[in-house]
C-alpha cells in the first residue's frame, strides 16, 4: 500500500448504491476508507462519499438512520463530501421540480435528465483540473447540472449541461467514477481532503481493475 501523509480517512456513505466499489478504488490509492452508517462513524473522517443509487431511497435512509443533521453539523465543522449521481441530486440547492435535501452546493440539477436505465451510457472527457489524459466516464440513469452559482467551479461541462463541479468543500459528479479502472477522480477527492495519494496527475487506469474487483474486499459493517 502506498503511504498517505496527512488526514484521514474518507468515508463511503453505506446505506445504498456503489459502497464497494467505492472503498475499493480507495484501497488501490492506498487511502484509508471505510462504511458509515452510524453518526459516531463520521468522527475523524477527511471526507465522505455519497455514492450513486436512487436518489429518493437514500434521502428516506439517511432519515430513518438519523445522519442528515450529523452530516450537516460535520460538513459545516469542515468535512469534505463528494456526491456521485443520486449523492450529486442529494447535495444539490436546487432539484428541478423537487424538494432538495441537503443544498449545501449552489448548483441546480434535473434528476433522470437523460431518461431510463436503458439510456445509460459511457464516454471519455478530458477534465484538465482531474487529469492530464482523457478520464472514463460512466453514466446510469444520470442527472444533469444545468446551473452553477458564482461560488462553484465547472470541472466538465459537456454538451448543454456541467457533468462535474465543486466548491472548497464540495465535489459533485453526475457519472460514476467508481465504475471504471480510473483512479483520477478519487485520487482528486483525496487530495481536496488533505490527503496525499501518490501517483501523478493522469487518468489512473488500473490494469487489475475488472468490474468485480470491489468483490474481493466486500464486507459489511
Amino acid at each position: 500500500m502506498i503511504a498517505v501523509v496527512g488526514p484521514g480517512p474518507i468515508g463511503v456513505l453505506d446505506l445504498q448504491g456503489g459502497v464497494q466499489e467505492h472503498l475499493d478504488h480507495l484501497r488501490r490509492l492506498g487511502v484509508a476508507g471505510r462504511p458509515v452508517k452510524r453518526a459516531a462513524e463520521l468522527d475523524g473522517l477527511a471526507g465522505l462519499i455519497i455514492p450513486g443509487g436512487e436518489s429518493t431511497c437514500l434521502s428516506r435512509l439517511l432519515t430513518i438512520f438519523e445522519l442528515r443533521q450529523p452530516i450537516e453539523q460535520a460538513h459545516r465543522d469542515g468535512l469534505k463530501l463528494w456526491g456521485t449521481c443520486a449523492g450529486a441530486i442529494l447535495l444539490a440547492r436546487e432539484n428541478l421540480g423537487e424538494t432538495p435535501y441537503f443544498g449545501l452546493i449552489d448548483i441546480a440539477i434535473s434528476r433522470n435528465a437523460f431518461g431510463g436505465q436503458l439510456d445509460s451510457f459511457t464516454r471519455a472527457a478530458r477534465v484538465p483540473a482531474v487529469a492530464r489524459e482523457p478520464v472514463p466516464l460512466t453514466f446510469i440513469r444520470a442527472p444533469k447540472i444545468v446551473r452553477a452559482g458564482s461560488g462553484v467551479r465547472v470541472l466538465l461541462r459537456v454538451d448543454d449541461y456541467i457533468a462535474a463541479a465543486e466548491d472548497d468543500r464540495i465535489l459533485v459528479t453526475v457519472f460514476h467514477p467508481e465504475l471504471t479502472p480510473s483512479l483520477a477522480f478519487h485520487r482528486y477527492f483525496a487530495r481536496k481532503c488533505g490527503l496525499n495519494p501518490d501517483g501523478a496527475a493522469d487518468a489512473g487506469l488500473d490494469p487489475d481493475w475488472t468490474p468485480l474487483s470491489w468483490t474481493r474486499f466486500s464486507h459489511r459493517a
